[in-house]
């Protein structure tokens, strides 16, 4: 059973909601070391009655902080012990809703990046059936650094479909070879040149609903925005269907149909995604959002073991072996 170590400093609800998500992946079978001030987790831990293993982290990097200045002046700090956690082999895989810029600078200093990777990136799941990357790693990209997140998102989604090969799409703005940026055409002619994926061309955010590819590839900032308007999307739609059932007339039929709403509600939950892997280092590292509630963490967790069990670091790294005249 893989040893997952929880970042329990980390994020606006630490350590209370991360400490509970982490005795609540406990609960489900997973074996989960906490790691961050000793006493706050401690005390928490007493108030419920459970019993998990502290590693004790005297600093903590905020949101506010510059991730780069303080993962070099706090070498305490909760993300980077547990980083180093994985290079001892304490630990097979971190799970933290921190800084996400934190995780990345204590993963690639901590860890270290798997051989050829220029740039790690950061792969979501979404409810459609498509993991995409990168979703805010990298804000500038070179068209080399898309054609090494096509292979490196091939293998997670290998692992977390269970598919023997995966289809890689490049978001763009029309489904033409020559649309796009320099950018975009470039890394178009890279990615169609790999031969370990099935490259269907561009893809337009439209079809990200129909889970054209089973991998979208793109920028950190076009990635980002993408993640952040489909989520608002998200609310905005649920918001739409209340209000339009909202009618006296329709109480009987909300009645019954209640249990599909809450069904609905739950697949466009973000919190149920299971957090973004952090691709690209000798490592499995999950990441959340920053207000992850315990939900949010028992997921990632179990996004994390998912990870590990199928041996992604090691898949990635095969991958990028096979491709590298390619990318």
């Amino acid at each position: 059973m893989p040893t997952i170590a929880i970042d329990a400093m980390g994020g606006d609800n630490a350590p209370v909601e991360i400490v509970h998500g982490g005795i609540d992946a406990a609960n489900n079978g997973h074996k989960i070391v906490l790691v961050g001030d000793q006493g706050q987790i401690e005390s928490i831990l007493q108030s419920v009655g459970a019993d998990l293993p502290v590693v004790h982290a005297s600093e903590t990097i905020e949101m506010t902080d510059d991730p780069a200045i303080a993962i070099r002046e706090k070498r305490d700090a909760s993300i980077s012990v547990a980083a180093r956690m994985i290079k001892s082999g304490d630990a097979d895989a971190v799970v933290s809703a921190g800084s996400t810029g934190a995780a990345l600078a204590a993963s690639v200093f901590a860890i270290g990046r798997l051989k050829g990777v220029s740039r790690p990136a950061i792969a979501s799941y979404f409810p459609s059936g498509s993991v995409v990357l990168d979703i805010g790693a990298n804000l500038s990209c070179r068209a080399s650094d898309l054609a090494q997140f096509a292979v490196m998102g091939a293998a997670l989604a290998r692992t977390h479909y269970a598919l023997d090969r995966a289809t890689v799409g490049l978001l763009n703005i029309g489904s033409e070879p020559g649309k796009g940026r320099v950018l975009e055409r470039e890394a178009y002619e890279l990615i169609s040149a790999i031969p370990g994926i099935d490259f269907v061309g561009n893809v337009e955010g439209t079809d990200l609903a129909a889970a054209r590819a089973n991998v979208i590839v793109c920028d950190g900032y076009t990635g980002n925005v993408l993640l952040k308007t489909a989520e608002g999307t998200a609310k905005l739609v649920l918001k739409f269907i209340l209000e339009g059932v909202a009618a006296p007339e329709y109480a009987e039929a909300v009645q019954t149909l209640t249990p599909a709403f809450m069904e609905l509600r739950e697949r466009l939950n973000p919190e149920r995604a299971g957090g973004a892997h952090l691709l690209g280092v000798k490592g499995v590292v999950v990441v959340t959002h920053g207000s992850s509630s315990r939900l949010s963490i028992s997921t990632a967790v179990e996004t994390a073991a998912e990870a590990v069990a199928g041996g992604l670091p090691e898949l990635i790294a095969a991958g990028l072996a096979e491709n590298a005249g390619s990318t």
